[in-house]
């Protein structure tokens, strides 16, 4: 059985400012905002969220199947998934277009500044869920809008159950869209932030957004995260991470134990604890697919975090 991981493709153009944003951003002149802010570390990397998820799912010795558009320049990238041994079968290539381009900036507090192209990715409602695969969950993550709408609506007539993680595509949707994918979705995820906006959109809290689905996952950064389920919400503390370089591409990895967990029926104290330690191993690392692993260290570095193994 395989996960379907619908969402971007993209090249992530990494850079790193040393010094904080703050200390050149103004507030009292945040309407004539016009900054520079040198960048003497650059790097490229593979990421966009279904690249990313999947690589990290993977990594966790399960056979994700990644569904996006992407542009003329790919190459390089398909390579890159070859060689890491993930499919490529439904990912579409449109000969006019680029592939997704990130640009991320992050300063010395792990904020973060992007800017983001999103090319092929506004095609992807081109793409339909194959009805000819043993699949077992899906995610739709951020992608185009037409995409992420009809991707979600395909899960629910085919009654795969699937998350959905709106992440940065958060804003292209009104309160009355976002309510219709959580009603289609099996689970929803969030990040503090989106969290907030979620609420205000939709004018629900967040104990009435999780009645609507199976499980409700918030995602607090270094303050862990929370599954709010059955009516109950439960503290998952955050894994100790041995370093942290760049936290560009955290929540895809913890979104890839999520997944894991859901496919082999783990509870959701155990599928926190193994999102959150994936999610700290990720920001060891500089770019979004440079970190692994194998299982068996990774169930032993679980019980050194948590003191239980799964």
């Amino acid at each position: 059985m395989s996960a379907l991981i619908c969402g971007s493709m993209a090249y992530d153009t990494i850079m790193v400012f040393h010094d904080k944003f703050k200390h050149h951003i103004l507030p009292e002149k945040i309407h004539i905002l016009n900054v520079s802010f040198l960048v003497p570390v650059m790097r490229r990397e593979f990421g966009g969220c279904a690249g990313n998820i999947a690589y990290n799912l993977k990594l966790l010795d399960e056979e994700p199947l990644i569904m996006a558009t992407v542009g003329h320049d790919f190459e390089p990238y398909a390579q890159w998934l070859a060689q890491n041994q993930l499919s490529s079968e439904f990912i579409r290539i449109l000969d006019n277009s680029y592939t997704g381009q990130a640009y991320i900036t992050t300063d010395e507090e792990a904020n973060q500044i992007t800017a983001f192209h999103p090319g092929a990715m506004n095609s992807s409602h081109l793409n339909s869920i194959p009805t000819d695969r043993q699949i077992s969950i899906g995610i739709v993550s951020p992608d185009g809008k037409e995409g992420m709408q009809l991707h979600a609506e395909q899960f629910a007539e085919l009654d795969i159950p699937f998350i959905f993680d709106p992440g940065q595509g958060m804003p292209m949707f009104n309160g009355e869209e976002l309510l219709k994918f959580i009603d289609q979705a099996t689970w929803v995820t969030l990040n503090d932030y989106e969290s907030e906006l979620m609420q205000e959109r939709t004018g629900l809290s967040l104990e009435q957004l999780a009645g609507r689905v199976g499980a409700l996952i918030i995602t607090l950064g270094a303050q862990g995260s929370q599954i709010y389920t059955q009516g109950k919400c439960l503290t998952i503390p955050a894994a100790k991470p041995k370093a942290i370089l760049d936290p560009t591409g955290c929540g895809d990895a913890y979104r890839a134990g999520l997944l894991y967990g859901l496919m082999n029926e783990l509870d959701w104290e155990t599928t926190g604890r193994v999102a959150s330690l994936m999610g700290a191993i990720k920001i060891e690392h500089n770019g979004t697919q440079n970190h692994s692993f194998d299982m068996d260290s990774f169930k032993q570095r679980y019980h050194e975090d948590f003191g239980s193994s799964f």
